[in-house]
């Protein structure tokens, strides 16, 4: 079974996390896949909503599998992929450490009677540091309180802060999903996308997610045929054909 699965129902992709045995942790295989399922969503005209959901009822996701470190922020919007189509997240159970981050960088968001919200980082002695954007999604304190004193904050309590849109009974969290993502189909997506763009320059950057977008440009550099072309002509002593590519 494939680490990620993609569901089309009409214009509407529910992509899924699938290793429930390992509560969805999000392992390499798992963000690579991520990454590639969002980015296969955005480049298909025929798709014009995603909906971030996972197998079985336990967790949404438990975080970075640490058997199997992933580059996490392959998996997470607006960092390991853009799009201008709008994203809905679908959570039930646990969403643990990193899968906070994924979530938060969501548009919308879903959650069951069941979900509760834990980033125990401080308390297991890491951090890759992305989850300090929490302070521009939900009042500040709060976003504190998850991060340093590690609380658990249940669905309830994150709705009263805005965190998320809309609690629903347990199961039900992907046809609460598909009903927002119906409503989503009614508007212009010209608009809509028009709209992530403004409110993608108003919303605050983190350090991490600049960090990131830092390394991809430099990585792109690095990987590129003109790298790999200007390396050898220095070797070989000689003026250098660059492509563009």
């Amino acid at each position: 079974m494939p680490a990620v699965t993609v569901e089309k129902n009409g214009a509407i992709s529910i992509i899924r996390i699938a290793r429930p045995e390992r509560l969805n942790a999000i392992d390499q295989n798992v963000a690579v896949e991520l990454q590639q399922a969002f980015k296969t969503f955005d480049a298909d005209e025929t798709q014009r909503v995603a909906i971030l959901s996972s197998v079985g009822d336990r967790a949404f996701s438990s975080g970075a599998d640490v058997t199997n470190l992933p580059e996490l922020w392959r998996s997470i919007p607006t960092i390991g992929y853009n799009t201008e189509k709008p994203i809905i997240a679908a959570t039930t159970g646990w969403v643990i450490g990193g899968a906070i981050v994924m979530v938060m960088m969501c548009d919308l968001m879903v959650s069951t009677e069941s979900t509760t919200f834990y980033y125990p980082e401080a308390k297991l002695g890491t951090t890759a540091g992305g989850i300090s954007s929490l302070v521009t999604r939900m009042p500040h304190k709060l976003a504190m309180e998850i991060m340093l004193l590690g609380s658990k904050v249940p669905a309830q309590r994150a709705y009263d802060v805005g965190f998320v849109n809309r609690v629903v009974p347990n199961g039900q969290h992907e046809a609460a999903a598909l009903e927002m993502a119906e409503q989503l189909l009614d508007s212009a997506p010209l608009v809509i996308g028009a709209l992530k763009r403004l409110v993608a320059d108003v919303m605050p950057v983190g350090p991490i997610e600049r960090m990131v977008g830092v390394a991809q440009t430099i990585a792109h550099v690095r990987q590129s045929e003109d790298f790999k072309e200007g390396i050898a002509a220095y070797k070989e002593k000689r003026k250098p054909v660059f492509k563009g590519r």
